[in-house]
């Protein structure tokens, strides 16, 4: 219903704030090279759009969400998630796979890690629960960006239920990744990996500690105490050393 999209675009675009638009694109690096390269800004923060996503949801189908996705500016298409996962967490089973389809079809506009993060887990992850992952692998040996985020990202689902297997084998294939954005996303998800069994984190990085990128590795060991943590990652260093 274009009706629908119109509306959702107006609201938000009434609540654009061109100063704060600017920080935006600084922050989510969209110059020339960089991983947001081109995207646009309105200035809106979260918690409104969140209001405005909340307030539309039910009424809007998934051609308006469509639609939405395609927008250039990055809060309408985050917002267009929000009313995703609302969309997923109010559906029965036929409609929830319905959505996680949808998802995984539209990961073009889906397309900044805020927007992976915000929406990942609580779609693609919650659906795959108590199914074969074997579509995460898929996406984590993708050549887009986005798409290996998600493939990470949605293990927060399983680690939730103490399933952390799927969380370790997506992490050692992405440990390859050059991106500074996927050492992050795979160090976060082996710290909270860790908060449910840290024996066995500390196994996968006396495994892997060589071949870790120091922000994986860094973030990994976040919660860890201070001298355990200075004391891995001197060992990690002589290990690459010798």
């Amino acid at each position: 219903m274009a009706d629908m999209v119109e509306k959702v675009t107006s609201e938000l675009l009434s609540l654009a704030d061109k100063e704060r638009a600017k920080n935006l694109a600084w922050f989510f690096k969209t110059g020339k090279g960089d991983y947001g390269e081109g995207d646009n800004f309105l200035g809106i923060t979260v918690p409104l759009e969140r209001g405005v996503a909340g307030k539309h949801f039910r009424e809007a189908g998934l051609k308006d969400i469509e639609k939405l996705l395609d927008s250039l500016f990055h809060e309408i298409r985050l917002t267009a998630v929000f009313m995703l996962v609302e969309k997923y967490k109010a559906a029965d089973e036929i409609h929830k796979k319905e959505i996680y389809d949808f998802y995984l079809s539209h990961t073009a506009g889906i397309n900044n890690w805020d927007i992976v993060d915000a929406s990942a887990y609580k779609i693609v992850g919650d659906w795959l629960r108590d199914k074969k992952r074997k579509p995460l692998y898929k996406l984590a040996r993708s050549k887009n960006l986005w798409e290996k985020r998600i493939s990470i990202i949605s293990t927060f689902a399983f680690i939730a239920g103490n399933d952390l297997d799927d969380a370790y084998k997506l992490a050692e294939i992405l440990l390859k990744d050059k991106h500074d954005l996927i050492h992050k996303a795979v160090g976060w998800v082996l710290r909270e990996c860790g908060k449910k069994d840290k024996a066995r984190l500390k196994e996968f990085i006396a495994a892997h500690g060589t071949g870790m990128p120091r922000t994986a590795l860094r973030y990994a060991i976040e919660k860890f105490p201070e001298t355990e943590r200075k004391k891995i990652l001197k060992e990690t260093v002589k290990m690459k050393i010798s």
